[in-house]
């Protein structure tokens, strides 16, 4: 084997491979990538056949230069980073740069300087790492293509559709060519749980008893053979009376056996899902986790290892090796009994990379407990589960003895129609180490539940009791971190190495917020998503953007040029964009009439579009005119219109997207706040606009417009009281503190907060008076210099009541005050 100069992306992944490699190689890394398209211009000569600039990254020019004095002398320069498009562009541009610094133009089976070698391994063992190094290849031109493919594309939306965004609504936000696809599905979810109309239906349980016990319930079919809905109480009640008098009877019970499959081992959506429902932690965790557990951990005395392979895969193919070791370990841990006569196999997504494995521990002779000692909290748990999952895969089915139960109830001339179902675990196989999670409850889980006596066809039952009960049907469920990965996925939207920034970038810009961790809209996420769908009609399709996906992945398998897709792109994309340059609405100039009536002047109210989403303002506000009315107030539409359902699981437990622990609500020196209870272990912190929503708070005082209740509710700037009766009525309260402005002796002074969460105090005039106070107004003359109003203090000292007036040492203690908030942990 020749020496040489080796380039990983990570130092953790450089330290663990150089331990491999001996003596004669040295191993560098080159921090991810290095090059890419410019930040101040589009990068991309579209004229020119899509000919792409790219640029030194900066802050890597000195990454770059100790790369090329290594380099120096070198025989062989082995370029290891991850084996995937991302990783085979960065080994593309450390070549260029490692070569003569300049990008040539490839032709087709060109791979560069013959120096420069390219490894792969999708697990950092010494046995893959040593196997890697002994079948060196060249770079995939392919790969590298489809990279760029990608870049330009994200490239051209984002450069070319952000702008417009940025004239029309507001500076700051982007647009994205899938991001923009993900939150149309939350939009479009949300608008099908808004226009989503309840239906009313019952059902009937009867409780009955055999000659031996259990009691067991069974549920209402039918008459006779047909199956029949009860769409109401007098329908409900009708059949109850036809029951209460029935002579009941055994029609028929089946029972057979029924298998239970294991499931694959983890693809990277799987694993994001599975993360998500049984760890609670977020998808942007789960995978910096896994990144961790795959680049090497210290394990003792083995020093770095690789715990786990290469977590961005979607295939579940495992090498022989493993299968080998792990049907060994079942063997011998779990018996005969557990262990399928030949391996278990699972079906391949027709695109999936063939190259790759699944996601799996590096040995399964490596059980977790063994290494517990070793690793954090979150990396043992995030292991344990990949470990779980790949043994699970990999043993015999567990198995259910099912009983079916049909029944009649005959009263009269009617026979009625009953149903149960029970399971009972026969044999519990894959479920001794692992169980895949789910969503909801199923139909297995109902089965389990209902233990049944021996029954037989004919036997008599007796009656106990009868359970009519009314339900709604109900709208789809909002999506949530694992919901929307399974959709994404699904769809063919995006790949699954990409959601995790997907789902970040979407609430960063606050298009959507999380509520009790299911995702809503936000109203500028709303506006740009129906913007953007409106005048991009075949780029920010669904099927479209699938299909885009198929095409990377054909440029990859080298069954389409790059720049020909990149042509049929941009001749839709081109075609959107001069429409929507022409025809998109400008929501900064929107002035929406209303039916609310300005508090102070009494002329209409309209809505407007600020920096911060939509607001009232007094229509007869002029500009040019200093003396017309300024009046504005927030527009509650900002709250999400959250039903009792959703106030009911927001207010459920909430747990930590870092470490899985549960959230407390806190209060610091800018209001409430939720934090995690594992500080200062975990300092993860949230405002309170980000995420789950704070119940309303019901007063006994009376909205004095229309005498409903008042409640307390959480806006962006935090707290505020108003009607109960929104959005019929938008009553807002005012929090006067009892105290006169000083400085235009009109207003009153009222607590506001400003847009950072502090609290200060302003006059009720404003604009016409700025009068602006730090430090709560107190309605009590300054005994000293006469000043009209003392404030509240808070210093080293203690809190103290004090003047004002810089001029007047006016101070004394203040005994009754509350204690000073605590500061936010951050």
């Amino acid at each position: 084997m020749a020496k040489g100069l080796v380039i990983v992306e990570s130092p953790t992944k450089a330290k663990t491979i150089e331990k491999y490699l001996g003596k004669g190689y040295t191993v560098e890394a080159s921090l991810g990538h290095v090059k890419d398209l410019p930040k101040s211009t589009l990068g991309v000569d579209i004229d020119n056949d899509f000919e792409t600039e790219y640029v030194v990254i900066p802050g890597k020019e000195k990454v770059i230069a100790r790369l090329k004095k290594l380099a120096v002398g070198m025989d062989t320069i082995y370029l290891a980073p991850d084996p995937d498009r991302e990783g085979e562009a960065i080994a593309a541009h450390l070549a260029e740069e490692l070569g003569d610094g300049k990008k040539k133009k490839k032709k087709k089976g060109e791979n560069g300087h013959e120096r420069f070698r390219r490894v792969t391994f999708n697990e950092i063992t010494q046995r893959a790492v040593r196997e890697a190094f002994e079948h060196p290849r060249d770079i995939d031109q392919h790969l590298v293509d489809a990279q760029q493919a990608r870049r330009v594309l994200d490239r051209l939306v984002g450069y070319q559709v952000s702008p417009l965004l940025w004239d029309k609504v507001r500076r700051g936000l982007s647009a994205g060519r899938v991001q923009t696809v993900a939150l149309r599905l939350i939009v479009e979810r949300e608008r099908e749980i808004k226009a989503f109309e309840k239906k009313e239906y019952w059902t009937i349980d009867a409780h009955l008893a055999a000659a031996k016990p259990p009691a067991f319930d069974a549920r209402f079919l039918g008459k006779g053979e047909e199956k029949i809905e009860i769409p109401n109480e007098e329908e409900a009640q009708k059949i109850r009376a036809g029951l209460e008098t029935a002579e009941w009877i055994v029609r028929s019970a089946e029972k057979k056996e029924r298998r239970r499959n294991a499931t694959p081992p983890f693809t990277t959506s799987k694993l994001q899902q599975d993360a998500s429902r049984k760890l609670r932690f977020s998808v942007k965790r789960a995978m910096m986790i896994a990144q961790r557990l795959y680049e090497g951990v210290d394990i003792g005395d083995e020093g770095s290892v690789g715990l786990i392979t290469y977590m961005r895969t979607d295939s579940t193919r495992v090498a022989p090796e493993a299968l080998t070791e792990v049907r060994e370990y079942i063997g011998s841990n779990y018996g005969p009994d557990y262990l399928p006569q030949t391996p278990n196999t699972y079906k391949e997504k027709k695109d999936s990379q063939g190259a790759h494995e699944a996601i799996r521990p590096t040995s399964a002779m490596r059980h977790p407990d063994q290494i517990k000692q070793y690793l954090k909290e979150d990396e043992f748990k995030v292991y344990k589960l990949i470990w779980q999952r790949f043994v699970a895969s990999q043993i015999t089915p567990a198995v259910f003895d099912q009983t079916t139960v049909d029944i009649d109830a005959k009263s009269g001339a009617d026979t009625f129609w009953l149903r149960v179902t029970g399971s009972i675990l026969k044999f519990d196989g894959f479920l001794k180490v692992y169980e895949e999670s789910k969503e909801g409850k199923d139909e297995e889980d109902e089965e389990l539940k209902h233990k049944l006596p021996a029954l037989e066809a004919g036997q008599k039952l007796t009656l106990k009791s009868l359970n009519p009960e009314q339900h709604f049907t109900e709208p789809p469920p909002r999506y949530n971190e694992a919901s929307l990965v399974k959709e994404l996925e699904e769809r063919g939207i995006g790949r699954p190495s990409t959601y995790s920034a997907i789902l970040s970038t979407i609430q960063e810009r606050q298009y959507v917020q999380k509520l009790g961790g299911k995702f809503i809209p936000t109203e500028i996420g709303l506006v740009v998503t129906d913007l953007l769908v409106e005048n991009f009609r075949d780029i920010f399709d669904v099927q479209y953007t699938a299909r885009l996906e198929e095409e990377l992945d054909e440029i990859e398998e080298g069954k389409e040029g790059w720049t020909d897709a990149l042509a049929g792109f941009y001749k839709k994309f081109e075609k959107d964009l001069r429409y929507a340059h022409k025809h998109m609405e400008n929501i900064k100039r929107m002035e929406k009439p209303t039916d609310e009536k300005c508090e102070r002047c009494g002329s209409p109210l309209v809505i407007k579009w600020g920096k911060h989403g939509s607001f009232y303002a007094c229509s007869s506000y002029d500009k040019e005119d200093p003396n017309s009315c300024t009046f504005t107030k927030e527009n509650p539409i900002n709250l999400p219109d959250l039903d009792t359902a959703d106030v009911q699981e927001t207010t459920q437990e909430e747990y930590c997207e870092n470490c899985g622990r549960v959230m407390v609500l806190k209060r610091g020196r800018f209001g409430q706040f939720m934090a995690c209870t594992g500080y200062p272990d975990c300092k993860t912190t949230r405002r309170l606009d980000q995420g789950k929503r704070v119940p309303d708070i019901t007063l006994e005082e009376l909205c004095p417009k229309c005498q409903r209740n008042m409640v307390i509710r959480h806006g962006r700037y935090g707290e505020f009281t108003s009607c109960s009766g929104y959005p019929e009525c938008k009553y807002v309260k005012q929090n006067f503190v009892g105290v006169k402005c000083p400085l235009c002796k009109d207003g009153e002074l009222v607590e506001k907060r400003a847009r950072k969460g502090n609290t200060f105090y302003g006059c009720s005039n404003y604009p016409k008076c700025k009068f602006t106070s730090a430090h709560k107004p107190i309605a009590e003359k300054c005994p000293s210099c006469g000043s009209e109003f003392l404030v509240e203090k808070y210093l080293k000292s203690g809190p103290v009541i004090a003047c004002p007036n810089k001029e007047c040492e006016y101070e004394r203690p203040n005994e009754n005050a509350a204690p000073e908030p605590a500061t936010a942990q951050s």
